[in-house]
């Protein structure tokens, strides 16, 4: 395993704001019976709604889509593609096995026309190296590095990118020492001008930031009670407003670039030895 230090993006800063697209299955996780159709509906409305601002301020970002939300909105995906970099984010989000994941690949690449070199897993799971790494995969962000409760404790895990079996493996962005998450949660609840603050600062002292996402988030979730208050806060325009204006903070500090392309360049400062 090489360095974790060893892959840290250059001082002009690398912005990786990826997106998990996914069919809505957090409602169905929480408890409420909706159907395939509702669940894919949902989180297009919102991935239309946020491709919009990505445009406005001129972000190319990836997108970790499950192959079954792909096969649902070829046309969406495919558009989106001309933009920006598509990537795997499995085959179902509710389920995985190992199989998955060449299968997602596959799937994608046929639909799209081009290679997938990327991979994430649903919830941030644990994924094995030698299953990515045979499925073909160039890199994996499935490793957050921080403890959240009831879900994993990557606390000893590094923080920067790092080499496995040939893999990149590219870490979700933590703050760092004390390793608050800056994922989808954080971007909702923290004060905005304090989360903002967390990630100029991570961004300095790393090099990289990668945050993520879901489409769903930028919907009306006023309806689906039983998802707790915590998720279902700033949703629609708030949260695609908080968006917006944290992209447009981040601009001067950085480029936003896809993680395939941030992937080629950790190749270029970090030769593989042979």
């Amino acid at each position: 395993m090489a360095s974790p230090n060893q892959g840290a993006a250059s001082n002009a800063g690398s912005i990786l704001f990826t997106v998990d697209v996914e069919e809505f299955d957090t409602a169905v996780e929480f408890g409420h019976d909706i159907p395939l159709s509702e669940q894919v509906a949902v989180s297009t409305r919102g991935l239309t709604l946020l491709a919009e601002r990505f445009e406005i301020v001129g972000a190319r970002t990836t997108l970790f889509t499950t192959a079954n939300y792909a096969l649902h909105e070829p046309e969406l995906i495919r558009d989106l593609a001309r933009k920006h970099e598509i990537a795997s984010h499995g085959y179902f989000h509710t389920t995985f096995e190992p199989a998955d994941l060449l299968k997602s690949r596959l799937a994608l690449e046929e639909l799209l026309n081009q290679p997938v070199t990327g991979f994430r897993r649903a919830r941030m799971g644990f994924v094995d190296p030698t299953d990515v790494q045979q499925a073909g995969y160039h890199y994996n962000s499935s490793l957050h590095p921080t403890w959240l409760p009831g879900r994993y404790n990557h606390w000893g895990e590094p923080r920067h990118p790092f080499r496995e079996l040939g893999v990149w493996q590219i870490p979700a962005s933590v703050t760092p020492i004390i390793r608050l998450p800056l994922f989808w949660l954080s971007l909702k609840n923290f004060p905005f001008a304090y989360y903002k603050q967390l990630c100029r600062q991570t961004l300095k002292s790393d090099g990289f930031l990668n945050l993520y996402v879901h489409p769903w988030e930028f919907t009306d979730l006023s309806a689906y009670e039983k998802i707790p208050a915590y998720v279902r806060r700033h949703s629609r325009d708030a949260l695609l407003d908080r968006v917006e204006n944290l992209l447009r903070y981040l601009k001067p500090l950085g480029e936003f670039v896809t993680m395939d392309e941030f992937t080629q360049e950790l190749n270029r400062r970090n030769p593989a030895k042979i």
